[in-house]
């Protein structure tokens, strides 16, 4: 039998799939290739991607995404509702189309509503319109960035939600949104299990930060590295431009640094890349600013790459929290600024600092073609997992396959780059920065490269 669930060290993972009942419809697609709950995908999680367990790795039964021959719902009586929550990510208009262009032209559903502002557009006081999304309406809406809906951030009343999700008479919700959005999902199932409901809740987990659990890569992610690495270019066009010039670019990561380490690897361009996941020393033999002066007598310029999120050790606390529950994160762009400035000045060292922050550039601009096509399959399959009464779930594309997986899994933790991994020490030997001798501590050494010119 495939396994579906497994104890190791205390952490289960499950990754059966809740359903609203027995499927007995006949599916209104024809001529297609259904699946089913059995013929699934097994994986070896090694501790790459599960990183509590040790020992072998573990293989797992995912149920295969895509349409199964019989449907729960009645689809020509259903209503389905499309929501969007958190941060803007390149590709949440493409998702959002796709969603509907499947819901109406496969499955013949009776209305698409867009639920405005995010979990506000449910929530009455706040007084957001319901807007019907029709194929029409939507045809050319991929082209754009952000999202049609407009969002939020913040907790709503989980009630509320569900009241509003009765009244409409959605028998489909799809949330599209990231860690958050995500355990707020899991609330809603909660509530619509207790009231007995047959309310089928999918995610599609959308974050630029690329950190949600058991999902590689989330949907936008290559967009935004695409332009993270046109900043870094222009960085390094700064640095190069005079004596001792500093390009210094931050992107986003609040606790993720994965944009800035593929936008590095990418453009091989970049000295030091500073993530949340690597603490690092400032001042003495081994920190940034000796290393960065050493640096500069030898090569003239620095291009420095940091995550907004790394650095938090060097800042006083804030105490703040933003709409999110997120910590409010210090200023690393410009402590680091200041620090660079004063170390050089004592030192006599004349140079000119850049500052470049593409965060809301790179968030805010239309998906490029990889991204659309991963958007456009999420979307689809979506709704065939809707469709099928599926629920408490997101759709996922991992080792190359698309599957289902269970809400509680994906929400467990945050995802968070290895730093004791190859692609981590490939970020390394890229920059020149410590090849990792010692895992523990991190020592910032830039060697000069004298097979690309940086």
């Amino acid at each position: 039998m495939p396994k579906k669930h497994a104890q190791y060290n205390d952490v289960t993972i499950s990754t059966t799939i809740p359903t609203l009942g027995c499927p007995k419809i006949p599916s209104p697609l024809s001529a297609c290739k259904f699946e089913t709950d059995t013929r699934g995908v097994e994986f070896f999680l090694d501790n790459e991607l599960q990183e509590e367990i040790t020992g072998e790795p573990i293989p797992l039964h995912f149920e295969k995404a895509g349409p199964r021959q019989h449907v729960f719902f009645d689809t020509p009586k259903t209503k389905c509702a499309i929501v969007t929550c958190g941060g803007l990510c390149p590709g949440i208009n493409e998702v959002i189309r796709s969603i509907v262009m499947a819901a109406f032209h496969n499955y013949h559903v009776s209305s698409v509503l867009g639920i405005k502002y995010g979990l506000e557009g449910f929530i009455p006081k706040y007084g957001h319109d319901v807007i019907e999304l029709t194929p029409e309406m939507i045809a050319h809406i991929h082209l754009l960035g952000g999202t049609i809906l407009g969002s939020s951030r913040g907790p709503q009343s989980t009630e509320e939600i569900v009241d509003a999700l009765e009244r409409l008479n959605i028998s489909c919700l799809f949330m599209i949104g990231g860690d958050g959005t995500m355990k707020a999902a899991c609330a809603i199932v909660d509530e619509v299990t207790k009231r007995q409901l047959k309310i089928s809740v999918i995610g599609v987990p959308k974050t630029i930060d690329n950190d949600i659990d058991f999902i590689p890569q989330t949907f936008g992610f290559e967009t935004a590295v695409d332009k993270a690495t046109e900043a870094i270019q222009c960085a390094h066009t700064e640095a190069q431009g005079s004596m001792n010039g500093i390009g210094l670019v931050k992107l986003m990561g609040r606790e993720s640094g994965f944009i800035a380490a593929h936008a590095s690897l990418s453009l091989k361009e970049v000295n030091y890349v500073l993530i949340p996941e690597k603490e690092f020393y400032l001042h003495g033999e081994n920190g940034l600013l000796k290393d960065l002066e050493e640096r500069l007598l030898a090569r003239r310029h620095a291009v420095i790459v940091i995550a907004e999120g790394a650095g938090q050790h060097l800042l006083s606390d804030t105490n703040l929290k933003d709409a999110s529950g997120n910590k409010v994160l210090g200023d690393i762009m410009g402590f680091l600024k200041e620090e660079i400035h004063a170390y050089l000045n004592e030192r006599n060292i004349p140079h000119s600092l850049k500052l470049i922050d593409p965060s809301y550039i790179i968030r805010s601009v239309p998906a490029n073609a990889n991204d659309r096509v991963y958007c456009g399959f999420l979307g689809q399959n979506a709704v065939h997992a809707a469709m099928a009464g599926k629920t408490s779930m997101v759709v996922s594309k991992l080792m190359d396959r698309f599957i289902h997986l269970p809400l509680r899994l994906v929400t467990r933790k945050r995802r968070k780059l290895n730093t004791h991994s190859d692609y981590w020490r490939a970020v390394m030997e890229s920059t020149g920065q410590s090849t990792l001798l010692d895992f523990e501590h991190t020592v910032l050494i830039s060697e000069p490269c004298s097979i690309d010119e940086k």
